[in-house]
């Protein structure tokens, strides 16, 4: 995993979408244990008490479940695993639709512009 933190907002939510992000492209499958909150730490470098806040806060959530001295596994359940893969999904489109508009572009116009993207990636 890629660790790249921005000073726009705190850490600990951007280690949140970072592990969320992993879990829903497949890096981390559902039931694969994760690494430890130590190891994840120093992989970011991040202060551990940051990254316990953030897999604290993904446990809350339901995309991870504890298991006590054995550490965390990504959850198992499909209707957690799709609600936030949609959650996600609309944050994004809900920053590019924003994004459009501010360039006087219609949904219709950025379909078709994202449509071609498309077409280009797979010539």
């Amino acid at each position: 995993m890629e660790w790249k933190f921005s000073g726009d907002r705190p850490v600990y939510q951007q280690i949140m979408e970072a592990v969320c992000g992993s879990v829903l492209k497949g890096e981390w499958k559902p039931g694969q244990k994760i690494p430890s909150v130590r190891d994840l730490a120093a992989q970011a470098k991040v202060n551990p008490n940051t990254m316990q806040r953030a897999l604290t806060e993904l446990e809350r959530e339901g995309l991870l479940v504890g298991g006590g001295t054995s550490g965390r596994t990504v959850t198992t359940d499909e209707a957690i695993l799709a609600a936030m893969r949609r959650d996600a999904l609309e944050k994004v489109a809900r920053e590019c639709a924003e994004k459009f508009r501010l360039y006087g572009v219609t949904p219709e116009q950025a379909a078709g512009l994202l449509l071609a993207l498309d077409d280009e990636k797979e010539e």
